[in-house]
């Protein structure tokens, strides 16, 4: 897997629990890995993703956050190949 996904996450967050769920599977269809940062232990994170955490990252780009929308995933993977 070459390709990453990264997950900005908190502790005790049930949002962030319900994304990483629903996600693990789509990324190993899609062949992405992911990683997951806790925001609380990132402070370089909480201005600009702080209130929208759970977000998931592509690089430097948002696919989305608060909830998983699938759909930004595939067309993400469609992008890039």
């Amino acid at each position: 897997m070459d390709e990453r996904l990264t997950v900005l996450s908190r502790r005790w967050c049930h949002l962030c629990d319900e994304l990483l769920e629903e996600l693990r599977p789509l990324a190993q269809e899609l062949d992405f890995a992911i990683d997951v940062i806790d925001v609380d232990e990132h402070p370089e994170f909480e201005d600009p993703y702080g209130e929208l955490v759970p977000v998931v990252l592509a690089g430097d780009l948002a696919l989305c956050h608060y909830r998983l929308d699938i759909e930004a995933i595939r067309a993400y993977r469609r992008k890039i190949g």
